[in-house]
């Protein structure tokens, strides 16, 4: 898949485009003969009954137009139905899921942001950028981006892994995460996070790598850890338990689509030697 990301459409939309249209955390997809799906190729005619809003240009797929817009209707078309984009990978090209995260991005800065935060006006979209304008203080805002760190970290070859209180699936464990406050700096965040999470400090942190994960617009930075001190003593608001597992032991954890999956699989190439139970 050849993606062009772009910001101005290059022409009004004549013929079919590629839409990705969501609904609360859903987004709409067409169901093929073989249990798979597709994101929608839709005709320019059919656009319109579907009613769809808050409608932006992401850029072009083999030359083909795509869109991401709001969907408020219940009554979808024949074949096309809702799902948690969360559930969309595997079921699609890994090119669609990652540019699915993306449309899904854009889309809530898009409806997010239609009023000014600062004096309450209504915004536009500026022509030539991802952004929105205040029509009356001129304050532009962008779409937004949440830096979060998440973190491996690892003692006497074991792993340290959480079970918290949000997550949907209560039986998956996963590494420590949480969002970067302002002035702090990523390994500090780190450190602060892990210790108010599980009350132990680690050290020797090491950058791993960083993936986009629109749930809803966080930029997760991975880094792995070693453990320094402090015995278990889990924040009850967050967590709902914590242990260590060595890489014989893993319980359910995260696929490999999400950073942590990837993180718990470094950790089981670099200590153990298995498969992961994971959710894929």
């Amino acid at each position: 898949m050849d993606f062009l990301k772009a910001v101005s459409e290059p022409a009004p939309l004549q013929g079919k485009a590629y839409f990705f249209i969501f609904s609360e955390n859903d987004i709409l997809v067409k169901e093929t003969a073989d249990n798979r799906v597709s994101i929608p190729l839709i005709e320019e005619r059919s656009i319109a009954k579907m009613k769809l809003t808050g409608s932006h240009f992401l850029g072009t797929i083999n030359q083909i137009p795509c869109y991401c817009a709001h969907l408020f209707s219940e009554n979808l078309p024949d074949r096309y139905k809702l799902m948690n984009l969360r559930a969309l990978y595997g079921r699609v090209d890994n090119g669609f899921w990652s540019l699915s995260g993306y449309a899904r991005q854009i889309h809530d800065w898009n409806m997010n942001f239609k009023f000014c935060g600062r004096c309450g006006a209504k915004t536009h979209k500026k022509e030539n950028e991802y952004a929105r304008e205040c029509s009356q203080c001129n304050l532009i805002s962008y779409p937004r981006i949440s830096p979060a760190i998440i973190t491996a970290v690892v003692k006497d070859r074991q792993l340290l892994l959480a079970r918290g209180i949000n997550f949907p699936n209560k039986k998956m464990f996963s590494v420590l995460a949480g969002f970067v406050e302002p002035g702090e700096s990523l390994e500090a965040c780190i450190k602060r996070e892990i210790f108010e999470e599980v009350g132990i400090k680690v050290k020797n942190i090491q950058y791993f790598k960083s993936q986009s994960w629109p749930f809803p617009d966080s930029l997760m930075i991975g880094f792995t850890a070693e453990y320094e001190s402090g015995r278990l003593l889990i924040d009850t608001n967050e967590i709902v338990e914590a242990d260590w597992f060595d890489a014989q032991t893993l319980p359910l954890v995260p696929g490999k689509q999400a950073l942590a999956g990837e993180l718990i699989e470094w950790f089981v190439q670099t200590h153990g030697n298995r498969s992961t139970p994971s959710s894929d």
